[in-house]
């Protein structure tokens, strides 16, 4: 046998040998599955006298490409400088620089020239709001953004503009087809093709040139593809038109860490490999090099519970270690005090750095509490994947509407809100006003109302239609200022974000803007500690402020990792903690009536646990301060379905001591009788607010059964998952997971 790969083990090495036909081969986590496909590569070539440009080997990013491509060089003994444009170097790449490749040379069979451009996410936009100007499709009804995803979404399942036209149907499918149509004519008249159009016209190129398709075929004789759980409808035809000349397929994936059906990969596609190709070898590589048997175990536990998905045994040789630790805190705050005690600790008893620890959670809005209590406790730490949470723009602009408040002759908070949300003034038009502030000691407030009082604005170099808008700009900042005497800043902000139109145009931007808008409701929570300080907005906007400074301040390179759990695949850590292990966060409310996104919320906490070598802290709140308001937390499911001896169970110490939060004594009262509830403008989990008691009612029904549709005054139509002696867990769509007290609660049957 050959020692090129002496240093494999059993599995791997049977993953290597097995050159010929259809081969899927299962890599569990930590599982060693990129050694196993470079020394492939490297075997077909050095051993089996393969032409280097007869393989292909494809991944999807850039920097996996990139250590594929420098681990293959190094076992074919290639000098480093080597590059892919030389003969004795196999095609390694991404999908996209593969395709682009190949339609430099043959994109002219399309009408395009072959020195076409490729646009990025800003020339898209600003394209798609040129085009929606010129068909007059209103930019505040429907985003530009809104319509790029349903572009981006119908070109990787292969429709382009003509078939989305003959197949749309709604008024907003109408409208992208309208837009679509015009955007890729643009698109051509360019010359330019945008990211999802280089898979796309490749495919097409081969579907409409059967001589074409037949060159690659018969170039490509051997490929291999990396994460093959993570290919869309595109990517998935492609490799099947490209391995149909020679029926070498080798493809190496993990369906258990399928993560990313939200930007169209489809775990099917592994899922299905053997029934695509029925004479497939099957290779399972189920040794894991990375953890201990304990996390695995835990791991194995979660995902399990999946119905869709290949069965395999990961195990290793490393010992059993320590226990899981599952951390129950008070709330958020305690939650942070927690993982910063116990990096602490863990640092100096086993002699880690920083940057051997890592905090995971399943929404960027949750870094908030945890940057706190890291510059508290004097940890750096650097957000992955993500901005920090005062670096995030609609952060930035509410907070810029306050500093405007606080101070009106701020000229860069001026210029950040002045037409955010848009109100069509120009640049040249805020040089005017600032010009006319300086006559005025600087106060661009007094600037704005003596244009928008002018008898003619004219006068002022400014036309009486953005006159309009200054003087609603006016009237908003006006109402604002007289605010900040007698409202809290949270009442301020909510005033500011309502008034303003930011929330409406948060509303607008789908998914995207979900997510916005919970990180301005995460800006409440940091305000309401700021309810009883006399100079609430003047101390609020200095703590921000330092906080803000703080972080550009951190300049060192051995800090934690913050992360979210889509990020973190990939990666290994030392300790990881995994934070708001709660229902309606992990798992995520919108996967909790969706059976297959729940199954992808599983394999989203099997990644999380799977990062960590020696130590996985799951940590869960009783009580969260999340997107503005306070809610009544549940424990994950996730958790339930981890056996308890795996598990060093921990409390913080004042709920340990706490009767209260240690018994059910909230949901006994009623948690609609205890608790107002407080609904954001996008579905989200229902948040709730303390308010005083009602009147005793009469007496509700408590005679449902399990799996029973019920409705609800105010969370709607759901579904009875559970009960006990004294409550129901019902399900809701719009709001999540919720526990409500057995003849309390206004439930009706439907």
């Amino acid at each position: 046998m050959s020692k090129l790969i002496d240093g494999l083990n059993e599995k791997q090495k049977e993953a290597v040998l097995q050159t010929e036909g259809p081969v899927l081969i299962l890599a569990g986590a930590g599982s060693g599955k990129t050694r196993a496909l470079t020394f492939r590569v490297a075997y077909l070539i050095k051993e089996k006298g393969i032409h280097p440009k007869n393989v292909l080997a494809v991944t999807f990013t850039n920097k996996a490409a990139g250590e594929m491509l420098l681990r293959v060089k190094e076992l074919l003994e290639l000098p480093a400088e080597a590059t892919i444009f030389s003969s004795k170097v196999p095609h390694v790449g991404t999908f996209h620089s593969i395709c682009v490749r190949i339609l430099r040379r043959e994109i002219e069979r399309l009408g395009f020239e072959s020195k076409f451009v490729i646009y990025d996410d800003q020339d898209q936009l600003a394209l798609m709001k040129r085009v929606m100007r010129e068909t007059g499709v209103s930019q505040e009804q429907i985003k530009p953004k809104a319509i790029l995803g349903a572009i981006s979404n119908a070109k990787n399942k292969l429709i382009d503009a003509k078939l989305f036209e003959e197949q749309q149907g709604s008024y907003f499918e109408e409208t992208v087809a309208k837009c679509f149509l015009r955007y890729a004519k643009e698109l051509k008249q360019a010359s330019a093709l945008d990211f999802d159009d280089i898979i796309l016209f490749t495919v097409k190129l081969m579907q409409e040139n059967p001589d074409i398709l037949k060159k690659y075929q018969t170039m490509f004789r051997y490929i291999m593809v990396d994460e093959y759980q993570d290919t869309n409808h595109a990517q998935y035809t492609l490799l099947k038109m490209l391995a149909k000349g020679h029926n070498n397929l080798c493809v190496v994936g993990d369906d258990w860490q399928s993560i990313y059906g939200w930007r169209g990969a489809d775990v099917q596609n592994i899922l299905d490999f053997e029934k695509d190709y029925p004479d497939a070898k099957i290779v399972l590589l189920e040794q894991n090099y990375r953890s201990t048997q304990n996390i695995l175990d835990a791991a194995h536990q979660v995902i399990s519970k999946n119905v869709n998905r290949k069965e395999k045994n990961m195990w290793t040789e490393n010992d059993n270690g320590n226990l899981l630790t599952l951390f129950e805190a008070k709330n958020e705050k305690s939650e942070a005090n927690f993982v910063t005690e116990e990096i602490l600790k863990l640092k100096k008893e086993l002699k880690h750095k920083f940057d051997d620890f890592a905090v995971l959670y399943r929404t960027n809005a949750q870094s908030r509490a945890m940057e706190e209590a890291f510059m508290k406790a004097g940890i750096p730490y650097k957000i992955i994947g993500g901005m920090k949470f005062y670096q995030r723009k609609e952060v930035k602009d509410v907070l810029a509407y306050l500093f405007f408040v606080h101070n009106t002759k701020n000229k860069i908070g001026f210029s950040r809100i002045i037409n955010t949300p848009g109100r069509g003034i120009g640049d040249k038009t805020v040089e005017k006003i600032i010009s006319l502030g300086e006559k005025m000691e600087g106060d661009l407030l007094l600037a704005i109302e003596k244009i928008a009082k002018a008898t003619d604005s004219r006068e002022f170099g400014i036309p009486p239609s953005k006159a309009k808008e200054l003087q609603k700009f006016y009237e908003l900042m006006g109402e604002s200022l007289v605010a900040s005497h007698s409202k809290t800043v949270a009442e301020l902000i909510e005033k500011i974000y309502r008034d303003s139109g930011y929330e409406k145009m948060l509303a607008k931007e789908g998914e995207e803007g979900q997510v916005r808008h919970e990180n301005v409701q995460e800006l409440l929570t940091v305000a309401r500690k700021f309810d009883k300080h006399e100079n609430g907005l003047e101390a609020f906007l200095e703590e921000v402020t330092l906080v803000s400074q703080t972080d550009n301040d951190l300049g060192i390179t051995e800090v934690v990792p913050f992360m979210t759990l889509h990020s973190a695949k990939g990666l290994e850590y030392e300790s990881v903690f995994i934070v708001g292990m709660e229902e309606g966060l992990l798992p995520h409310s919108r996967a909790t009536m969706n059976e297959s996104e729940m199954e992808e919320e599983r394999r989203l906490c099997y990644v999380g646990i799977t990062r960590a070598k020696q130590k996985a802290h799951l940590v869960y709140t009783m009580t969260r301060n999340i997107y503005g308001s306070t809610q009544i937390s549940v424990k994950s499911r996730f958790i339930d379905e981890i056996e308890p001896e795996l598990f060093e169970q921990r409390y913080d110490e004042e709920v340990a001591d706490d009767d209260f939060f240690r018994s059910e004594a909230v949901i006994d009262q009623g948690i609609n009788d205890y608790f107002g509830v407080k609904q954001g403008f996008i579905k989200r989990p229902t948040s709730f607010a303390y308010k005083p008691k009602k009147k005793k009612q009469e007496k509700k029904r408590s005679d449902f059964s399990d799996g029973e549709s019920v409705k609800h005054s105010e969370f709607g139509t759901g579904m009875i998952v559970s009960q006990d002696k004294k409550t129901f867990s019902v399900v809701f769509p719009t709001a999540g997971l919720k526990k409500l007290a057995k003849g309390v609660a206004p439930l009706e049957k439907v």
